[in-house]
């Protein structure tokens, strides 16, 4: 079959939280290519339906990426655009999309990726922490490994950012403090543009106290540690505002 061009594979950020996030531009790729890869179809579903898009739909998520990047390439060859899209934020970014886009240009297919929802870039900008640099560092492994990222991060002279699951937000604090000290600034996000979005900030003391006085954490954490140096600065001008 000879077609005038190959598909376009784009990487269509999702909203995160509040549904209202979803741009145009967005929509409008996703109501005209031919499929949408989802890491969840349900999931995905709620968010499509609400936008009245009706394009046929595939599951694409960790434990079945590498068979479907087949069929997706496939799509691609005989002139299919398919968009890539996670549940919630940007395709590739903790979460599936880089074996696919890596498959693609290695096959000299066109990628294009929309600019849009992330964690990270709003839970950095509200942190308070500095953002001139910083270092995504993503889920640490829960197991081997684990500890060694952990000793490299608290040495970083950068703002270092972390996602983290509600259930297992105390276990990273308090393994921060135990390499980073009790003093280091901390900022957790969490619930980010949706109805309960809140911000905790302080030494990782304060935000250990506050995670052990709830029932339950909720919603998807970002963690943002500060470095060394900075920590020593907003410490000092706490310090400052209390005698004050």
């Amino acid at each position: 079959m000879i077609v005038d061009r190959p598909g376009i594979l784009y990487l269509v950020p999702t909203p995160i939280g509040n549904l209202s996030d979803m741009s145009a531009r967005a929509i409008e790729v996703l109501s005209s290519v031919s499929l949408i890869a989802c890491e969840d179809t349900r999931t995905s579903g709620v968010l499509l339906n609400h936008y009245g898009i009706t394009t046929p739909r595939t599951s694409f998520h960790a434990h079945n990426e590498h068979g479907k990047s087949k069929r997706i390439l496939d799509e691609l060859r005989f002139g299919k655009d398919v968009a890539l899209i996670s549940d919630a934020g940007s395709p590739g970014i903790s979460d599936p999309g880089y074996l696919l886009v890596r498959a693609a240009l290695d096959a000299h297919l066109d990628v294009t990726a929309l600019p849009g929802p992330s964690a990270l870039v709003p839970a950095l900008a509200a942190s308070g922490l500095p953002s001139d640099r910083f270092a995504f560092e993503g889920f640490l492994p829960q197991k081997k490994g684990r500890q060694t990222r952990i000793k490299a991060i608290v040495e970083e002279d950068r703002t270092v950012i972390l996602y983290e699951s509600p259930h297992r937000l105390h276990k990273l604090l308090k393994q921060l403090a135990e390499f980073a000290g009790e003093d280091r600034q901390v900022v957790v996000a969490r619930e980010i543009s949706k109805k309960f979005e809140e911000f905790r900030r302080g030494t990782l003391t304060d935000l250990l106290a506050w995670c052990d006085s709830l029932e339950r954490v909720r919603g998807e954490c970002v963690v943002l540690l500060a470095s060394a140096r900075a920590s020593e600065r907003l410490n000092e001008a706490a310090k400052s505002t209390d005698v004050a």
